[in-house]
């Protein structure tokens, strides 16, 4: 990796979710780290894995990552963030207000987007204040996937303006002492991602043309934010080593016709190749075997060997059509489907197959997403055919709808003081947070007459998305006495298991698979069960001979076999298609009846 010859001290990873930024990261600080180098490497993933793939218990303090000296990690945890951000902001006046203004101080505290502004303000702390990072030589990120990444980086511009312009020192996070008193690490921030000698935003892309899009409307969005330091590694190049296998054929030749149709803006950057790895890359042994710019590795003593025969060996899993599955969904007649889990894993491809095949049923369906890096419309077109529409939540649209109908209904009786004070509000950061729920709660409103599919956002976003209907109200009130009747059936819905359906999409690799089971916890913490998994692009249904596929086929039956006999009681197994699952024809193919499905406990 070129970027690591002269290594500026801070170091960016984000890309579309799933892509293997948490490896790259973790390969890049591990490596620094041997150089001799003292290395922070730091989680702002709502949803972060470093402890698993560097196989060291972590918390929100550098923590030594073991066999690796100079290694120091990290979880910037929102709950916890915010916990410790709430007591610092309302703690002081303990004792010296009065206790229902202490209770109201907490109430304005309790929304979601003090999650948001409290992980802003500890990621704020180690890039704006150098002090708090003095210690080491290098601080490296690992970022939350795309959309969330954005919003991050967004933020130090958003909440320094918002400072700036502020006049009455209250804000939707409650009072804004806390962060007045930050106003100067924050300008530091801003100043710091834009310094070129000091940080290199590092875009991790598949060879794929989605993670190549998304890629390509990262880099324009940092270089408009003044980031304009860029590195673009691209991960899991595969390279076939028998020109007999039809599996590994194909898949050099979607590698290579995603990267010769990699968007120009791209091509202008300075490029690292990382080869498809057959093996997972857990541990640190396996973070160190990481190389790049060389064919990849197909066996011998960094790969265990492979023992797979092929798709045969596995009939015992295949079980019910996937078709079957869609004819269960279909049997309530309307209502919504979710398709959740970690970014990356195809969500959106699923979602889109399904409303698919349920419109073709003769159903009414409306496919939209809630994910602000959003792919629906480059896998489907609404006009394929009629009783389905596409959409698409998008946060700009809907904030700028939210503050035009408070304006014009909670403003109507205000005084020019008043109103001036909730146009100062409904500029924070935090409106958009209200306003994407509100449009979520009317999506989940119209699943009554009709089928709804909702791509959602990475599992983070979602859990923040949520938790929030918990504390909604309490945050809408504040700017407007109207509670959406949507907003109020929410809950009761999305915990109706014949009104909602919840698909947990993964792929069977470690880290998707126990994210899912996060996922799975928590929506059961939520009184929400999952109805079904759906293990995505699988090569254990598939008769496959070049060694590092099969060594990766390997790899996988440990993880759908966790699935089936632990996690679900219904699994979907969606084997890796030769041609890409876009257009009507490649979403036909994952709910035809030849796709595969398993049975669980």
């Amino acid at each position: 990796m070129s970027f690591l010859d002269s290594p500026t001290r801070n170091l960016f990873f984000t890309g579309k979710g799933g892509v293997g930024k948490t490896s790259m990261a973790c390969a890049t600080a591990v490596r620094l780290a041997d150089r001799g180098r003292r290395v922070l490497l730091v989680s702002t993933d709502p949803a972060s894995n470093l402890d698993e793939v560097l196989g060291t218990e972590l918390g929100t303090q550098p923590t030594p990552v073991e066999s690796v000296p100079n290694l120091l990690a990290l979880n910037l945890d929102p709950e916890a963030a915010a916990a410790e951000y709430r007591e610092r902001m309302v703690g002081p006046y303990r004792g010296v207000l009065p206790e229902a203004a202490v209770q109201s101080m907490e109430e304005q505290f309790s929304g979601s987007c003090t999650i948001e502004i409290a992980a802003f303000d500890e990621f704020a702390k180690l890039l704006g204040d150098e002090q708090a990072t003095a210690q080491f030589d290098h601080v490296v990120f690992d970022t939350a996937p795309t959309g969330h990444t954005l919003r991050l980086l967004t933020l130090p511009s958003a909440w320094t303006g918002y400072i700036e312009a502020n006049t009455t020192g209250t804000s939707c996070l409650g009072p804004l002492a806390g962060l007045q008193a930050q106003a100067a690490v924050y300008r530091q921030t801003v100043e710091t991602l834009a310094d070129a000698r000091a940080t290199t935003l590092v875009l991790v892309a598949r060879p794929e043309p989605s993670a190549f899009r998304e890629a390509d409307r990262t880099s324009s969005e940092l270089r408009n934010l003044g980031v304009a330091n860029q590195h673009l590694i691209v991960n899991g190049v595969f390279e076939a080593q028998s020109t007999s296998d039809r599996v590994a054929v194909a898949m050099q030749e979607r590698t290579d016709n995603a990267i010769g149709g990699m968007p120009e803006t791209l091509r202008g950057l300075q490029r690292s190749t990382v080869p498809l790895a057959g093996h997972s890359l857990i541990g640190i042994e396996a973070l160190r075997s990481v190389h790049t710019d060389g064919p990849s590795p197909a066996s011998g003593s960094q790969l265990p060997s492979p023992t797979g025969t092929g798709g045969d060996q596995h009939r015992d899993l295949q079980g019910e059509r996937v078709s079957e599955l869609i004819d269960d969904l279909a049997d309530a007649g309307h209502g919504v489907i979710l398709t959740m889990g970690k970014g990356g894993v195809g969500k959106t491809t699923i979602a889109a197959a399904v409303a698919v095949a349920l419109a073709e049923r003769g159903f009414e369906v409306h496919l939209s997403t809630t994910d602000p890096a959003a792919h629906v419309a480059a896998t489907i077109a609404a006009d394929d055919f009629a009783g389905l529409t596409v959409g698409r939540i998008d946060p700009v649209q809907e904030t700028a709808d939210y503050r035009d109908e408070v304006l014009r209904t909670a403003a109507a009786d205000l005084d020019a003081d008043g109103r001036a004070l909730l146009e100062e509000d409904l500029r924070s950061p935090c409106t958009e947070e209200i306003a994407v729920f509100r449009a979520f709660a009317k999506a989940v409103d119209q699943g009554r007459g009709r089928f709804v599919v909702l791509d959602t956002a990475p599992t983070g976003h979602t859990i923040l998305l949520l938790d929030s209907a918990l504390a909604y109200h309490r945050e809408v009130t504040r700017q407007s006495a109207e509670m959406p009747e949507a907003v109020q059936h929410l809950l009761p819905r999305l915990r109706d298991s014949d009104f909602t359906r919840v698909l947990v999409v993964t792929l069977p690799e470690a880290t998707p698979v126990h994210e899912a089971a996060r996922l799975q916890e928590d929506l059961r913490r939520a009184s929400i069960e999952p109805y079904a998994w759906v293990i995505n692009q699988s090569l254990v249904p598939l008769d496959v001979a070049d060694a590092t596929l099969r060594s990766r086929q390997d790899n996988e039956l440990a993880f759908v076999e966790e699935v089936t006999q632990s996690l679900a009681s219904r699994v979907a197994l969606v084997p890796w298609q030769t041609h890409p699952p876009t257009g009507l024809t490649g979403l036909r193919r994952i709910t035809a009846d030849a796709a595969t499905e398993v049975s669980g406990r």
